[in-house]
């Protein structure tokens, strides 16, 4: 973290009493992770106050979203050519479900100022393939390659996948199902990295919006950056609890909780 270390910062979790603001922050990284609670308003606020702010400096990233899925590049590029708001972009019918009015800001401020606006998701269709049939499922081999997921992979990194996928699901699902889907939670973690590395390697900053899951350093998207642009990369997280934000997060920035129906209840009506 050469980058972030030479402003002489140190990591700090934003608490309500933290004299610190989101408005105080540094100039933009070359390379920025931001992630999000998904459904948490105050954090899609907080989080895009610090865009808007970086933008109106002049800040012109590559925006790289989680949210689109990264087969339907050609028909995003041509909605930004035709569409002049974003509601018109996220109503097109080949855009999955998300809280799109959560992202509209956003993606507004990607039209407006012509920032380029890049789908680095993993289909629902492909994620299944993989969890069933393993990467060469649904990835080509250049980037199976690239990212040596034909080895092993590391101890810490499948149990902490497994881990997070089982208390993601509350802890209903059998092992041998969380073990299989990790595979498709590294697929979408690299591919989200393959367009950071790309668009970096010619030139450009870049801002990954993706969960707070996929931004960490421990597990997520850093792991599969090579080090000359990890050493130019600064991880946003904006979490409704504190948890391990100090190592995931080079900023965690906590965000009021949002009120949700138990997520549990739910799972447990689906299992039966």
């Amino acid at each position: 973290m050469a980058w972030f270390k030479s402003l002489g910062l140190a990591v700090c979790v934003f608490l309500s009493a933290c004299a610190s603001s989101i408005e105080a922050q540094p100039k933009p990284a070359p390379v920025v992770l931001m992630g999000e609670v998904h459904d948490n308003p105050d954090a899609h606020a907080q989080r895009f106050s610090l865009i808007h702010q970086w933008v109106k400096q002049g800040w012109r990233p590559a925006v790289v979203m989680e949210q689109f899925d990264r087969d339907t590049q050609t028909q995003l590029d041509e909605a930004l050519q035709l569409c002049q708001t974003a509601q018109c972009v996220y109503s097109q019918p080949w855009v999955q479900p998300w809280d799109w009015p959560l992202y509209e800001p956003l993606i507004q401020l990607a039209i407006d100022h012509h920032l380029p606006l890049l789908a680095a998701n993993v289909s629902r269709e492909d994620a299944n393939a993989i969890v069933k049939g393993g990467y060469t499922a649904a990835l080509d081999p250049k980037t199976i390659k690239q990212f040596n997921l034909n080895r092993p992979m590391a101890t810490d990194m499948q149990q902490g996948h497994q881990e997070a996928i089982e208390l993601g699901h509350c802890n209903m699902l059998p092992a041998s199902v969380a073990e299989n889907m990790v595979r498709a939670q590294v697929a979408r973690d690299v591919l989200m990295a393959q367009v950071l590395i790309n668009q970096f390697n010619q030139g450009r900053s870049v801002l990954l919006i993706a969960g707070n899951g996929h931004v960490g350093r421990v597990l997520g998207v850093p792991r599969w950056l090579p080090e000359p642009m990890l050493e130019k990369a600064v991880v946003y997280g904006f979490v409704e609890l504190e948890n391990n934000a100090q190592a995931e997060f080079d900023y965690a920035i906590q965000v009021k909780p949002h009120p949700r129906p138990d997520p549990c209840e739910a799972f447990k009506t689906l299992m039966k």
